[in-house]
């Protein structure tokens, strides 16, 4: 299935940018009809994504941007989330529920656990300077 638009946007890694890249990367998902609820989801996963990078690549510095990179399809849309930063050592252990490298009770560790029960798929690249998210939803 091909393309059918492509979006990109480019934030600073700062808690006010958080809820305006979710609502930019959904505004973007309407175009192919999804239910409330399937916006609803895909906000959820693009918070937990853009948060992590603030907290965790960044960890809260001033500086650091993230990538969205969003493609459409007539059936989902992918999501692809890359930020700069620090990287993760491993991904596997991150992903798992309640992994957390913030200090004890600072953090839940359920970022990965949030966005992969809001989307159909995620993966996650991560190295030292360049971490992807990517978020696939079906409608």
């Amino acid at each position: 299935m091909s393309i059918i638009n492509s979006m990109k946007l480019n934030i600073e890694a700062k808690s006010q940018n958080e809820s305006f890249a979710r609502s930019v990367v959904a505004g973007f998902y309407i175009q192919i009809n999804p239910t409330l609820e399937q916006i609803e989801d895909l906000k959820t996963a693009v918070s937990e994504a853009v948060t992590n990078c603030i907290v965790h690549a960044y960890e809260g510095a001033q500086q650091g941007s993230i990538d969205i990179d969003c493609d459409l399809y007539a059936d989902k849309i992918n999501v692809v989330i890359t930020d700069y930063g620090k990287g993760i050592d491993n991904v596997t252990k991150a992903m798992e529920p309640f992994y957390t490298t913030g200090a004890e009770g600072e953090r839940s560790g359920m970022g990965f656990t949030v966005m992969q029960a809001f989307c159909d798929k995620v993966e996650v690249v991560s190295k030292k300077g360049l971490t992807q998210v990517t978020l696939i939803k079906k409608v």
